[in-house]
Formats: structure tokens, sequence, C-alpha cells
């Protein structure tokens, strides 16, 4: 009779190292779960079956926002150029431009595309300075007639902050090795000659972009001095100056693929994406959604947004409508 508690006691203990089990089982195959959904609906996004690829298709590219030449932007082109199914590229663009050198890498990433590929720009929206770079890329330009093209410059930018630490009785001093070093500052006047050497260092990438619009565009040196003094046009505009080959959107694309390229105009458009499926924490942070660690998924996300995130240094090939006072 003595015994009986510690009896109890054991098939308590035992019992609830049994519903422990249970409880880790289920929490294993609810995770399994809702990885093996998110690659189903990830690779059902992307236009991929499980089994095999795709069939022949159309792809799609699609460059938007402010362009720093970074890396997910990079893969995608480089996924598509390497799809054995993709018979020509839709590159469509609406992009105010970024930096010089990561457009310059968009452009020539895009160029390695174009000659695997018949390939084709629709301008969605804005396709000005590093965006009209990415454009000529490519073997046709498509522009709506309202969109936004050109903007065929090059600007560095710098504050000065030497009224208002002169206002604050702040005067900031500095050894440099030679007078150039670290200049501009912003924090001391600029010397002439620094401004001179910053002068030729942003005409040299004008050259650079000007004579680049001259070759992919196919001009005469007057033809590009009528559109390379910054200035932005409409597709209407920029039709007989050549900065586009036709007016209208996708659909016209499509027509010109086909007529020009012989690309069967029934071929589905599939979408290759800046970000693939199932990216480092995608998968982990889309489980965890699906499971309730809602801050947990955000805090991933969040990780994988910032190992992406690259700064607008140096020189900038950027449209950016200056406001009024």
């Amino acid at each position: 009779m003595e015994r009986a508690p510690m009896a109890m006691d054991v098939d308590a203990l035992l019992d609830r190292r049994s519903l422990r089990r249970k409880v880790t089982l289920w929490r294993v195959l609810a995770l399994v779960g809702a990885a093996v959904a998110i690659i189903a609906i990830g690779l059902a996004a992307g236009g991929r079956a499980l089994i095999g690829g795709p069939g022949a298709h159309v792809a799609r590219l699609t460059i938007d926002g402010v362009i720093t030449g970074d890396r997910p932007t990079l893969e995608a082109i480089r996924r598509v150029r390497e799809a054995k199914n993709a018979s020509a590229v839709i590159v469509s663009i609406n992009s105010p431009g970024g930096t010089v050198t990561g457009s310059e890498a968009l452009y020539r990433a895009l160029r390695e595309l174009a000659e695997a590929k018949p390939t084709v720009a629709v301008v969605t929206g804005v396709a000005a300075s590093g965006g009209y770079i990415a454009a000529m890329a490519t073997d046709r330009i498509i522009s709506p007639d309202t969109a936004i093209v050109g903007s065929i410059g090059v600007v560095l930018q710098y504050p000065n902050f030497v009224k208002t630490l002169d206002m604050l009785g702040v005067k900031v001093e500095a050894v440099r090795s030679s007078p150039l070093k670290a200049q501009p500052s912003g924090v001391e006047p600029t010397p002439p000659e620094a401004r001179a050497a910053l002068e030729a260092t942003v005409l040299d990438t004008y050259a650079w972009f000007r004579d680049l619009v001259k070759e992919r565009r196919a001009l005469t040196d007057a033809e590009v001095q009528r559109i390379a003094d910054g200035r932005v046009f409409t597709g209407r505009q920029g039709l007989p100056l050549k900065l586009v080959d036709g007016l209208g959107g996708e659909k016209d694309a499509r027509a010109w693929l086909a007529s020009a390229r012989k690309i069967d105009a029934d071929l589905k458009v599939l979408d290759y994406r800046r970000e693939a499926p199932l990216r480092r924490f995608g998968l982990f942070s889309g489980a965890l959604a699906l499971l309730g660690f809602g801050e947990a998924a955000a805090a991933l996300g969040a990780a994988e947004r910032a190992a992406d995130v690259q700064s607008l240094d140096g020189l900038l090939s950027i449209w950016q409508p200056q406001p009024q006072n």
C-alpha cells in the first residue's frame, strides 16, 4: 500500500513523456507540411512544375525602382539566359536610374542576355538615365506615348554644411596626404582644383554614356547632341528622335518578336522574379509565419532584405525632378 503513490508517479511520468513525444511529432509534421506548401506555392508562382521544367515560353524580366546592380536582379538575368526553354525575353522597365556603375553592370548583363536570346524592352512608366541604359541593352525599345525616356547625363551631388558649421562656431580641420584627398568633404569649402577634378570625372562618365547612346541607337553626332543634354522626353517625342523604336506596350513587343524574330505569338509569358522563391531564409520564414510565429518570420525577412541593400554612393545616372521653391 505504501508503494501505490510511487507507481502513480511513474505512470504519470510515462504519460507525460508520451504526450510530449506526440506534441513534438505534430510540430515536426506541421513544419514539414508548411515547408512543402511553401515550396509548391513558390514553384507555382515562378511558373515551374515540381517535376520537370516549363515548356517553351517568353520570359519576362522586371527592372523597377532605383538601379544599384544588385545581386538578385543580375541572378534573375543569368537564370533567364541559361533557361533552355526561354525562347525570347521581354524586359519590363520602370526605373528613373541609379548609380552609374550599377547601371553599367545591369547593361552588360542584359547585353549578354540579348546575345543569347531575342530581347525587347517595354517601358511601363519611366526609363530614364540608368533605366534608359538598361533599355538600350535590348534589341528593341517599345514605349507608351506618355512614358518618360531619356535623361542622358550624369550627376555628382554632395551637401555643403560650411555655413551651418560657421553659425554653430564649429571649424573642421584636416591633415591630408595631398590637396585632393577626401574632396569634396562637405564641411569645408571645396577648392577650385578639387571641383575641377570632380567635373572631369563627371564629364568622362557622361562621355561614356553619350557614346553608348550613339552606338546602340545608331545616331550621328548631331542627333546625339539634340537629346544628350539631360532632359527627358515622352515616348511620343522620343520616337522621331530614335530614343525608342515603337509606341505601345507588351502586346506590341510580342507582335515584333513574332514578325522579326519568328517567336510564336501564342507562347505563354513566364515571370522570372528578382528574388527566387526559396532564397536563404525564405522557406523558414514562410513556415514560421504559417505556424503563427509572425515576429520571428518578420525578423528573418528583414535580415534577408538588409543583405541586399546597397547605398547610392558615387556618380549617379538618375532622373530626379527638383521641387520648386
